[in-house]
């Protein structure tokens, strides 16, 4: 198993790009909020996660999450479907505010 980790911009930010003649099975992908809690909600923050097939563009045909909030202090977590992806496809996120959000993703070479 693999780990690809990274802090979250709010430029697309890319988590994971599949080499060539690879394909990996993506199997975790925890957002965590760095930021204190608030009650307020001050610290919360908007990601958005894409997995992009090789050779298309980020766009709306391939967000899988969109503007989902984070809460300070808290984690979410994408566990409960499993996602193949070939040679060249990439994972990118951006979020609402630079570097408030980390990423960790797990996979599996298949």
């Amino acid at each position: 198993m693999a780990i690809a980790n990274a802090r979250i911009g709010t430029t697309n930010t890319t988590l994971l790009t599949v080499p060539t003649g690879k394909q990996y099975a993506i199997t975790t992908l925890m957002i965590c909020n760095v930021a204190n809690y608030d009650s307020g909600g001050a610290n919360d923050c908007t990601f958005d996660l894409h997995i992009i097939p090789d050779g298309q563009s980020i766009g709306p045909a391939n967000i899988v999450v969109n503007s989902l909030n984070v809460a300070g202090a808290d984690t979410f977590t994408f566990d409960t479907e499993k996602i193949i992806i070939d040679e060249n496809d990439t994972v990118v996120l951006a979020a609402q505010i630079a570097n408030r959000l980390t990423a960790t993703l797990s996979y599996l070479e298949v």
